[in-house]
């Protein structure tokens, strides 16, 4: 196939080459949004091109049909798009319907890598996320994943800054993180606004609808560690704890993600969130316990072993964790009389995919969970360990315990 039949899509900010404007005007058909073609028609004159114009809106599969007619036709085929077309542009779309042999594709620089200058930061080791036609819970997904101590965000009219900057804030964010929302990047217009996410979300604060949000955390986080503390590095009472060879059991069976929520229902000493915290970094770990004691060796123990994840509650489940963000996975290792109602708070709140894990050592226990949740896999654990004697050792055991896991269809 020649150059002649190839699609071209051109890239395209404040200004266009003469070689482009040249390839534009021997098109037989051009596409590209409103804004796109009226911009090269202010550049180049309205004259410049007069063949058929195609305008992108939500009609891309008329589009991949109009170009692929072209290119039976052998015509030429010019696609306009904003910056770079393979940085959430329509050159990615346009790579789920043709070969890379059937399209040339001639970027500018991105929006975001035009914000970045614009604040005077390096972008190789930001992320790069688009809200633009998503859902808001989905974006917020991908940035309780990220680990990147800068986010950059292409918008839209309904995800705008004022909207991200709130649901930032709501997933844990803290109001002081630094901000900047960059407007009308690479025209003589150009703004950037420099503020903190509370400053953004404010109601009467506007920004220009053409607009990149860049979000800046204080610190990066920190790389995840393998959890496997031995118990003697938790304080407690009472040898109340989560035993190191159970907890990471449980940990196996929680199977926590990077910027997934976990929820920690009677958390005790704190060991199993704060593991699941160390080991995860981006996930965002809740831990509830109703022991004020209790609660105090937690923060003890978060102190020591630092997991700025973990935010400890003292109150009582269910009826303290219903403003908390909707968790994958939920960890109940202390429950009392309260074992049927958070069984079935999980049930409710857990995503779909979800995961609970129970810690059970009483029997009566056992059979709850096994009549509340009789698709759970359940398995015992008996774990004895070495000690010393004169010269030699022997086995001592532990509590058995039984762990019991259930997925949310």
């Amino acid at each position: 196939m020649n150059d002649q039949t190839r699609i071209t899509i051109i890239g395209i900010h404040n200004d266009i080459s003469p070689a482009q404007l040249k390839q534009i005007a021997k098109a037989n058909i051009l596409a590209g949004g409103q804004r796109h073609l009226a911009s090269v028609a202010k550049i180049a004159g309205a004259s410049t091109f007069t063949n058929e114009q195609f305008i992108i809106s939500n009609n891309i599969e008329a589009l991949v049909a109009r170009l692929r007619l072209a290119l039976q036709r052998q015509e030429c085929a010019v696609v306009l798009a904003s910056g770079d077309p393979l940085c959430f542009g329509i050159g990615t779309t346009l790579l789920r319907y043709f070969s890379p042999a059937d399209l040339e594709i001639q970027p500018a620089p991105s929006s975001l890598q035009l914000a970045f200058s614009a604040i005077g930061q390096s972008w190789h080791d930001a992320r790069f996320l688009s809200a633009h036609g998503r859902k808001i819970e989905d974006v917020m997904t991908q940035v309780r994943a990220c680990t990147a101590a800068k986010i950059g965000f292409l918008t839209d009219a309904s995800n705008t800054p004022n909207m991200l900057a709130q649901a930032m804030q709501s997933i844990g964010w803290p109001e002081q993180t630094r901000c900047a929302v960059c407007e009308q990047l690479g025209l003589p217009s150009a703004r950037v606004w420099h503020g903190t996410l509370y400053a953004a979300a404010a109601p009467d604060q506007q920004f220009d609808p053409l607009n990149v949000l860049v979000v800046l955390r204080n610190a990066p986080l920190p790389m995840p560690i393998s959890p496997g503390l031995p118990d003697h590095a938790f304080e407690t009472s009472a040898g109340q704890l989560t035993k190191r060879e159970v907890r990471l059991l449980a940990l196996a069976e929680l199977a926590l993600q990077a910027g997934e929520v976990f929820w920690d229902i009677g958390a005790g000493s704190g060991s199993v969130s704060i593991e699941a915290g160390r080991a995860v970094p981006s996930a965002w770990v809740y831990a509830i316990e109703k022991r004020a004691e209790f609660v105090t060796h937690m923060q003890h123990n978060l102190a020591r072993h630092a997991a700025p994840n973990v935010q400890i509650f003292h109150g009582l489940a269910p009826a303290d964790c219903q403003q908390w963000p909707v968790p994958d996975a939920i960890f109940i290792g202390g429950s009392a009389g309260q074992l049927p109602d958070l069984i079935t708070l999980a049930q409710t709140q857990l995503r779909p995919s979800g995961r609970l894990v129970l810690n059970i050592a009483t029997l009566d226990h056992l059979q709850t969970v096994r009549q509340r949740l009789p698709d759970a896999i359940i398995y015992q654990v008996q774990i004895n360990r070495t000690m010393p004697i004169l010269n030699s050792h022997y086995l001592t055991s532990l509590n058995p315990i039984f762990i019991a896991k259930w997925v949310k269809a």
